[in-house]
């Protein structure tokens, strides 16, 4: 992530679409404590925005975690399992 704030810190501030995607990018990104339990507290904003109500999925990705409300997060694995093969076959000339 840091090396991603580094590229977008570069970004040229005099192109508009330099501008808009960097506001756009960091616009959600709240920062928050944990708790002695060991929790955080998500803002309202990003609840609504993710669809958190009752149950949700905690994603790890990479160096980062993902929120998903159970149902969407279940509607997407669907929807990738069909295209997971393609993808992973198209992700072998990254050598991986």
């Amino acid at each position: 992530m840091e090396n991603i704030r580094r590229k977008l810190k570069k970004l040229p501030l005099t192109k508009k679409d330099a501008r808009a995607f960097t506001r756009f990018f960091f616009s959600g990104a709240v920062e928050c404590e944990v708790d002695k339990q060991g929790r955080i507290n998500i803002p309202q904003g990003l609840r609504k925005y993710a669809s958190l109500e009752k149950e949700c999925n905690v994603i790890g990705v990479s160096n980062r975690i993902e929120f998903w409300a159970s149902d969407s997060w279940e509607d997407y694995v669907t929807d990738s399992e069909e295209s997971f093969a393609e993808i992973a076959e198209n992700l072998m000339d990254f050598d991986i």
